[in-house]
């Protein structure tokens, strides 16, 4: 079984490394794997950037004074490679936060419980929230607020012709929480749609 010679490079490089194992054999052995260690590294770094193996040895300066400089105290400085930096985390994608379920319930829900109030702090807190477009909070509020004055008109109206019945109430109140239902469901579909820069 034959093998294939090996290139010149390569024998380059195997010649210095051979060299600076023989330097360093005075060295403990954790500092000499380390020097090892980190001149492949710096080899196969710049190997892989398509560097020249002659130039990138003669970058290094002879085996014997990387092994010096060991002895004298620490790795040489021109071997020292950046340590890797991490990729910055992408931003976990927001699907909704507490704040926004509690905008969401307090236009569904609490308008029949608070019809003033409750839909006025879910459209503060939507307002706030960076989770859903501007059209989307502007079309809430419009939804929610035209709802409400309809229906205030609609129950002035009735009182101002003398009707006063329940059932004209009842009609007013609920067409005062329409609006709001409908504008918490259309963010709660947003919500659950892909998240908005």
């Amino acid at each position: 079984m034959t093998t294939a010679p090996l290139a010149h490079a390569d024998t380059l490089v195997l010649d210095y490394l051979a060299a600076l194992w023989a330097a360093s054999e005075d060295l403990p052995p954790e500092s000499r794997d380390d020097l090892m260690r980190t001149v492949t590294g710096y080899i196969a770094l710049r190997q892989d950037l398509a560097d020249d193996p002659a130039l990138i040895l003669g970058r290094l300066g002879p085996p014997e004074h990387l092994a010096a400089a060991v002895r004298r105290g620490g790795m040489p400085t021109h071997l020292r490679l950046p340590a890797p930096t991490a990729a910055p985390a992408a931003p976990a994608p927001t699907p909704g936060g507490g704040a926004e379920h509690a905008a969401i319930a307090l236009l569904v829900g609490g308008t029949f419980l608070l019809p003033v109030v409750s839909p006025a702090a879910g459209l503060l807190i939507a307002t706030g929230s960076p989770r859903w477009t501007p059209a989307q909070k502007g079309a809430a509020w419009i939804l929610t607020i035209g709802s409400a004055t309809g229906a205030l008109l609609f129950a002035l109206m009735i009182a101002g012709l003398g009707g006063g019945g329940g059932l004209f109430l009842l009609v007013a109140y609920l067409g005062a929480c329409v609006g709001s239902i409908v504008a918490g469901l259309a963010l709660l579909v947003a919500l659950r749609g892909p998240t908005t820069p």
